[in-house]
């Protein structure tokens, strides 16, 4: 009897000790990003920076949800589709990641969600931003807390103010970014009255713009009224600049684009009080998220955070509320738990559209203004765009 109770007792420790290994076991997380190939390097190391800061936020600095350490396993796509692919399909495969986040070029990206509907695993689209990341080639296991190119340019577009006097000629990378970029912007115009008189496409890491720009001067110069030229480019080659030196002014044209990360911002200096849109600047928004990591950012870092630094927390409160909330950790109910879900971010509120798993969100209308003691042109806020002021049209239909 002594040694049934003996045994009993030794299998209930074991059990227990099982129990308690198997509740430590980590929460493993995969970071695929760009981070050697492309001057996109820099987004993909804000984005890993604030998806650091943003496990330390939601956790309260234990970096554990439900008694488990979150281990972040970072992985190279070196901007390649192929190898973008192989990385994933290793996180999800060989590493046993329950979900990753990813990546940083739109065009590398869409050539990794069919990974995710392999595998069956939830990609978290972070912060590559073409619509058709989540448009109909995309699937089920796919959220994006990134903004997307509808956002980008329906900001833009109410930033400008369209209406029948206004003539727009744009200029874009020759992608997915660039590509759906004009055709939201496109879409954000329609009814408001305003023309688009030319778009202009140039490959990838263009630095001559000459022709692409004497083509859209002929295009907007004899128009009576407002006559802009949108440039809506993310690499380098400094478009903005080789335009304004070809003296648009002598036409009565005037550049918009976006906002950029801050080493791009001292460039911005050159058109003191142009208007736009973009995604985050660290002083346009007041709430308890963005204090912490701004206070944060510059405690450890010497300086303010990014936007990608913004953009890469948000992913990461997502994946804390998700795990928080989920009912268990298989991908069906970690779906379940994401759709419609809402969450705090530097930026405030976003939600999961169920329908296509799109995270709505608020932009910033800015106005450029130079301090000559600040060393970048500063995107003072003119007021925040709220997410339902935009339209932004469904990707793809889970139900």
């Amino acid at each position: 009897m002594k040694l049934l109770t003996r045994l009993a007792a030794t299998v209930a420790t074991s059990i227990a000790f099982a129990g308690a290994a198997s509740a430590e076991e980590p929460i493993k997380i995969a970071l695929i990003h760009g981070l050697s190939g492309s001057s996109f390097e820099a987004f993909s190391k804000q984005a890993q920076t604030g998806f650091e800061l943003g496990l330390e936020y939601a956790t309260g600095g234990t970096n554990e949800v439900k008694g488990r350490p979150i281990e972040v396993i970072v992985k190279d796509t070196q901007f390649k589709p192929d190898v973008a692919r192989a990385v994933l399909a290793e996180a999800y495969g060989d590493d046993e990641v329950l979900l990753a986040v990813g990546a940083t070029s739109s065009g590398v990206t869409k050539g990794m969600l069919p990974i995710a509907e392999e595998y069956e695993k939830i990609l978290i689209v972070e912060p590559a931003v073409a619509d058709s990341l989540t448009g109909p080639d995309s699937n089920r296991y796919i959220f994006k807390t990134s903004r997307n190119s509808s956002m980008d340019m329906q900001a833009q577009a109410l930033a400008l103010k369209p209406d029948e006097n206004l003539f727009v000629a744009t200029l874009a990378e020759d992608y997915a970014f660039g590509r759906d970029g004009i055709e939201a912007f496109k879409t954000a115009l329609a009814g408001s009255g305003a023309t688009i008189v030319t778009e202009e496409f140039v490959p990838q890491g263009t630095a001559d713009f000459t022709a692409a720009t004497e083509r859209m001067f002929n295009a907007l110069k004899d128009k009576e009224g407002r006559k802009v030229i949108l440039v809506y480019v993310a690499g380098s080659g400094d478009a903005p600049g080789k335009i304004q030196a070809l003296d648009p002014e002598r036409y009565g044209i005037e550049l918009s684009m976006g906002g950029h990360i801050l080493p791009v911002l001292p460039t911005y200096k050159r058109f003191p009080g142009m208007e736009g849109a973009v995604y985050y600047y660290y002083e346009a928004y007041d709430n308890p998220v963005n204090k912490w990591l701004v206070d944060t950012h510059q405690e450890r870092f010497d300086g303010p955070p990014d936007f990608f630094t913004a953009g890469g927390m948000a992913a990461a409160l997502a994946v804390v509320k998700t795990l928080e909330t989920a009912t268990s950790y298989e991908t069906e109910d970690l779906i379940a738990a994401m759709e419609g879900m809402s969450w705090e971010t530097p930026k405030g509120k976003m939600t999961f559209r169920p329908e296509d798993h799109q995270a709505l969100q608020s932009m910033v209308h800015f106005k450029i203004r130079v301090d000559d003691n600040v060393d970048w042109a500063i995107p003072d806020l003119v007021r925040i765009i709220e997410a339902d002021e935009m339209s932004i049209p469904v990707g793809r239909n889970n139900n």
